[in-house]
């Protein structure tokens, strides 16, 4: 069964009993809008559309999501950063996505512009065309060594999650892949399941309908552990061909811009901890698509992404993808 770790806040904001709508101190008075830097149906889209809700039902007022795709996520992203500091406005995506921004200088932002409010890890998996000759990741690997760039790898562009894992993958395995690039994880992954690519690394979670109609199959997870997806048999860690492979924890959820009335975010931090800690659709949701529960906001959030920005910002430098030097924008290696 697959292993969920919930992390509550409630302590951590010294809340001594159950929040409710009558007690927050913001009370919008019209809809809030969440812009999606993605396309409909990827990781970032499906596990937005659920907080939404459970926002909708705390708060009494509408949660809007709009898909705003392009540039890696920086378009979408970009136009939270530009909208009135109202309150009203919230990008969402991968923190590791945000922190990283400025490196590959598509959008002059890092972490500290953002208060994060996070749901869950994802994580990445090798997945193939069900039509491929390859059967295992030794074999993926010694294809793309034996012809480089011959493989096309589908991700949702160099700064997404699946950029981000076919980068530490191309390095960890010593490989070269001709990425190509979509504009999010789910038609990346419709490329792979329809033959117009022949493998993505894109997120579990986007990837798990496609798994488990036998379209696509998974190699590897790109991380430590084993992934459990319901009606598939265990996917084993990448670090089982790659022992020494550099894995991080991805964390996604939904991100407030500094500079919005201080009693926005008090009254996200008591829905996060009164509400989306508690979220039994939130479990059954990452039960079913692959994921972590993983409920955190304020420092907390911060101190679990750093690892994955580091890790991504600096392989992003390393490999000549990157723009920017990651230390000059604060990211330590």
């Amino acid at each position: 069964m697959l292993r969920l770790l919930t992390l509550g806040i409630a302590a951590a904001i010294g809340l001594s009993g159950a929040a409710s709508a009558q007690n927050y101190p913001w009370k919008p008075t019209k809809p809030i809008t969440i812009i999606v830097p993605w396309g409909a149906g990827g990781s970032t889209d499906q596990v937005v559309r659920l907080l939404g809700k459970e926002i909708e039902g705390a708060l009494g007022q509408s949660v809007v999501i709009v898909n705003q795709p392009g540039a890696s996520g920086s378009i979408g992203t970009k136009a939270v950063l530009e909208a009135p500091k109202d309150g009203y406005t919230w990008a969402s995506g991968a923190a590791k996505d945000a922190g990283t921004y400025a490196v590959t200088g598509l959008l002059n932002t890092k972490l500290d512009d953002w208060h994060l409010f996070l749901g869950v890890i994802n994580s990445a998996v090798i997945g193939v065309n069900a039509n491929t000759p390859y059967k295992t990741l030794d074999d993926l690997i010694k294809a793309m060594k034996d012809k480089p760039n011959s493989v096309t790898v589908a991700t949702a562009g160099v700064n997404s999650s699946g950029g981000a894992a076919l980068g530490a993958f191309s390095t960890g395995a010593g490989v070269q892949a001709r990425q190509v690039t979509y504009d999010g994880g789910n038609p990346a992954i419709i490329a792979t399941a329809g033959g117009e690519t022949q493998a993505t690394t894109q997120l579990a979670v986007e990837q798990a309908e496609m798994i488990r109609a036998g379209r696509i199959r998974p190699l590897a997870v790109v991380g430590t552990k084993p992934l459990n997806l319901q009606g598939v048999p265990e996917i084993a860690p990448i670090t089982k061909a790659l022992p020494n492979f550099p894995a991080t924890d991805n964390y996604f959820g939904i991100f407030v811009p500094k500079g919005v009335p201080a009693e926005v975010i008090k009254t996200l931090e008591m829905i996060w901890a009164d509400k989306i800690a508690k979220s039994e659709a939130l479990k059954t949701y990452a039960t079913s698509r692959g994921a972590i529960v993983a409920v955190l906001s304020g420092d907390a959030a911060k101190q679990a992404v750093m690892p994955a920005v580091k890790e991504a910002a600096w392989g992003l430098w390393d490999r000549k993808e990157g723009k920017v030097d990651p230390a000059s924008v604060g990211i330590p290696r």
